[in-house]
């Protein structure tokens, strides 16, 4: 499957940003109809809301928590699920007119589901938001420091928005966030 992306991520026009998008578990798509038009509008969102130039391609994988934990438990030494993570390329500077691989995004449905619902949140909003902080990781955000986390939470926002989407950080009613994940908060 990498041959044929790779072809066809050659013959993107130049600014472009192609998104596959895999789905191995099928939940997926019989919770969101255009799960896949969801996960590619995010990335699409986060890379040009930060100013990637294309061409690029950042592939998504929309996977259930056992692969994910596997996933975590090898890369990650986390032997358990979360909601999502990334694998940034690495890549050296592509061959001239190849595509920039940036990397892949990865999300667990039943983690994301469960942290929709208890966060009382559209599933579609949760995983575009979760696609959107996968990216940034991709790009080189992180929330590991306090500061660090301030500004890749402004980044996330700020593209949301563009997608018309709330504030995931935004208080509630209890005292928490909204966009407070709890443990399984994982890239």
């Amino acid at each position: 499957m990498r041959d044929k992306a790779e072809a066809e991520a050659a013959l993107l026009p130049k600014g472009a940003i192609a998104v596959p998008v895999a789905v191995t578990e099928r939940a997926w798509d019989a919770a969101l109809a255009d799960v896949q038009a969801v996960a590619r509008r995010a990335a699409r969102a986060a890379a040009r809301g930060r100013g990637l130039a294309g061409p690029v391609e950042i592939s998504v994988l929309l996977a259930g928590d056992e692969e994910v934990r596997a996933l975590n438990r090898d890369y990650r030494k986390v032997d358990a699920p979360t909601n999502v993570l990334a694998f940034a390329s690495g890549d050296p500077a592509p061959a001239p007119g190849a595509p920039r691989l940036l990397g892949d995004v990865v999300l667990a449905y039943e983690t994301v589901r469960r942290e929709a619902e208890a966060q009382g949140l559209a599933l579609a909003d949760h995983l575009a938001h979760l696609v959107v902080h996968g990216v940034l990781h991709l790009l080189g955000y992180d929330h590991q420091a306090a500061e660090d986390a301030l500004v890749m939470e402004a980044a996330e926002v700020d593209t949301l928005a563009g997608l018309g989407i709330a504030d995931p950080y935004a208080p509630r009613g209890d005292g928490g966030r909204a966009g407070e994940a709890g443990p399984e908060r994982g890239t």
